[in-house]
C-alpha cells in the first residue's frame, strides 16, 4: 500500500476561486475559549517519518534509527482497522508502537477515511448495507500537478456512517490513549463528484460533519494529541463561507490540534486559504503538525528554480506556520544522505 497523494489545489477549489472574484466578507469567529492557548513552540519542529502502515517495515525500518528523527506517523485506513463491523484490529498498529517505544520514538496515526485512488479501502458493511447511503462519494483528484485517478471519501455528512466513525475514535482512544503521541484526522479537501454521488452531499453538511468529529475526537483522547488536518475548504476560497475562521476558532476552543498535508512556501493557494489562519493562529492551538508529502519534492523555489530545500521547508513550516511537528515523506532527499 502507497501513501503517495496528490497535494490538494483541487481542480473544483480553483474553479470556486475564479467564481468568486468578489468575495463575500468572512463570517465572524466564534469567541476563542480562555486558557486554551500555548506559548509558542521555542524551538524547531520535532522531525518525524510519514508512512503508510503497510509500508512501515520496507519504508520506515531502515530509517528510524536516525538521531534526527523523534518518531513515524502511519496512515491507517479505515478498513484496515476495522474489517468486520464492530469488530476492531489494532495488531499493526500495536507492532508498529513495540518497534518504536523499544527505540524510545513516537507515534502518530492518521485515520484515513478517503482515498486518493482505487481501492476505496472503508469497511465492507459501510458500502453494501443501504443503511449507509452508500458509505462513500466518489472524488475526483485534479490539482496543480495534473489529473489524478478518480477516488472516494467516507460521506461522513450521513449521519450513520459519521456515527460508525466516531465508534472506530472511541475503540482507538481505549485502545491507545496516552500511548501515542497524536492522533489525526485527513485533510479537510476533498473533491465529490456530484453527478455520480447518491450520498446526499452538500459543502455545509459536510463542514458540519468534520467539526463533530473534531469534537468527538477531542472528548474522547484525553491524553494523546488530537489534530485535524485542514488545507482547504470544499465550496469555499479565501474564507468566503466563514468555513476556514470556523475551524480554526472551534479548534482552538475545543482543545484539537490542527495541522496540513503539504508544506509548501509561500504557495498562491494555499495563501489564499489555510495558511494566513496558521499564521494568526500561532501559539494559540494546543500543536500544530505539518507534513511534508512525496508531491511536495516536486515543486520548486521560485526564487531560486530548484527544488525546495530540507531547511526552506522547515522554516516556513515552523516559523512561518507555527509547527511544533513536521513529517516527512521517506522519499524526502535528507533521510537518504548520513544525519548531520
Amino acid at each position: 500500500m502507497t501513501t503517495r497523494r496528490l497535494p490538494a489545489v483541487l481542480g473544483a477549489l480553483l474553479a470556486t476561486a475564479l467564481a468568486h472574484t468578489a468575495l463575500a466578507p468572512a463570517a465572524a469567529a466564534a469567541p476563542p475559549a480562555s486558557g486554551s492557548g500555548r506559548a509558542a513552540p521555542p524551538r524547531a519542529p520535532a522531525q518525524y517519518l510519514y508512512s503508510s502502515i503497510g509500508d512501515f517495515d520496507t519504508e520506515v525500518r531502515p530509517l528510524i534509527d536516525r538521531p534526527d528523527i523523534a518518531g513515524v506517523q502511519v496512515v491507517v485506513p479505515w478498513k484496515a482497522m476495522e474489517p468486520q463491523k464492530g469488530r476492531y484490529d489494532f495488531t499493526a498498529i500495536e507492532e508498529a508502537l513495540t518497534v518504536l517505544r523499544a527505540r524510545h520514538k513516537k507515534l502518530f496515526v492518521q485515520v484515513q477515511d478517503r482515498f486518493f485512488s482505487a481501492p476505496t479501502r472503508l469497511p465492507d458493511y459501510l458500502l453494501t448495507d443501504p443503511a449507509y447511503a452508500g458509505g462513500a462519494a466518489p472524488t475526483t483528484n485534479e490539482n496543480g500537478l495534473g489529473p489524478g485517478e478518480p477516488g472516494a471519501v467516507a460521506a461522513q455528512w450521513v449521519p450513520e456512517v459519521r456515527e460508525r466513525f466516531q465508534r472506530l475514535l472511541e475503540a482507538l482512544a481505549v485502545r491507545f490513549d496516552g500511548r501515542l503521541a497524536g492522533v489525526n484526522l485527513p485533510e479537510t479537501a476533498t473533491q465529490v463528484d456530484l453527478g455520480k454521488d447518491r450520498s446526499g452531499y452538500t459543502d455545509d453538511s459536510y463542514f458540519r460533519a468534520e467539526l463533530d468529529n473534531m469534537a468527538f475526537g477531542a472528548k474522547v483522547f484525553k491524553r494523546t494529541r488530537f489534530i485535524q488536518y485542514v488545507n482547504f475548504w470544499p465550496g469555499e476560497w479565501n474564507n468566503d463561507h466563514g468555513y476556514m475562521e470556523r475551524t480554526f476558532a472551534f479548534a482552538q476552543a475545543h482543545g484539537v490540534g490542527l495541522g496540513g498535508p503539504d508544506v509548501l512556501p509561500d504557495r498562491p493557494a494555499q495563501m489564499e486559504n489555510s495558511y494566513p489562519f496558521f499564521e494568526r493562529y500561532r501559539g494559540k492551538l494546543p500543536v500544530v503538525a505539518m507534513a511534508v508529502q512525496e508531491p511536495d519534492f516536486e515543486y520548486t523555489n521560485p526564487s531560486t528554480g530548484k527544488p525546495y530545500t530540507k531547511e526552506e521547508f522547515v522554516d516556513f513550516g515552523g516559523r512561518r506556520l507555527g509547527a511544533d511537528v513536521m513529517f516527512w515523506a521517506t522519499s524526502a532527499p535528507w533521510l537518504h544522505r548520513p544525519a548531520s
